[in-house]
């Protein structure tokens, strides 16, 4: 071990046997974040959760007694930083988290091991909300090829199905929130968006890694809705 700029200890992870340089790198980048360390502190089950988090503390989205819902959720730091936010807790909000993988219990987060994008999910959720939402938000990756072109279309047709599945059950005045990645491959996504809501921003959280392209687009001000 080597310490950092920082004062901080550096965990070097060795290379070699079945392990792969990418998995090395991102191993020895997870043992050395500062924010990874600090979620395990803090009891939260991602570093995502300081991102909600900031993002939040910003725009001030998330209010008491709101209904939201977290679109491939697991393994849930977002929901947790929702249902403390909207009081899910304490029975005011309600927090429904959808994903294809199983999640652990999060006190006032109902789970939903379900497809977002299947035929029957918005009357589900509906059902399961007993209306709309007033949230819905996404930090989900589409996964990668190595082919950016390739992948850049496949991040982008993720969200938009997001977005799609948002302007279904979003209550009027709703807000979206998804993660995308800076490309000239969005234009499309983001005239989309501006039609449907009031306002359209982009963010980058300081929990976001900066030597990342991961960025954060925020719409408010739902204007469709029931």
């Amino acid at each position: 071990m080597a310490k950092d700029t920082t004062g901080r200890l550096h965990v070097t992870v060795k290379s070699g046997g079945k392990r792969k340089l990418s998995s090395k790198l991102w191993l020895e980048r997870q043992l050395n974040d500062p924010y990874v360390m600090q979620a395990k502190r803090d009891g939260y089950r991602s570093r995502a959760a300081y991102k909600l988090r900031e993002m939040d503390d910003k725009y001030h989205f998330l209010k008491q007694g709101q209904a939201v819902v977290d679109l491939g959720a697991a393994p849930g730091g977002w929901s947790q930083i929702a249902a403390k936010r909207v009081g899910a807790e304490a029975g005011k909000g309600k927090v429904i988290a959808i994903d294809l993988l199983e999640m652990g219990e999060i006190p006032g987060v109902t789970f939903a091991q379900l497809d977002f994008l299947a035929d029957d999910a918005p009357e589900k959720l509906r059902a399961m909300l007993g209306g709309g939402a007033d949230i819905v938000m996404s930090d989900m990756a589409a996964n990668t090829t190595g082919h950016r072109k390739t992948d850049q279309l496949r991040i982008v047709g993720l969200v938009e199905s997001a977005a799609a599945f948002a302007a279904e059950v979003l209550n009027p005045g709703g807000v979206f929130l998804a993660k995308v990645f800076q490309s000239g491959a969005d234009a499309t996504l983001q005239n989309e968006l501006k039609r449907n809501f009031a306002t359209v921003r982009h963010v980058k959280p300081a929990a976001s890694r900066q030597d990342s392209s991961e960025r954060y687009v925020l719409a408010m001000g739902f204007r469709g809705g029931a």
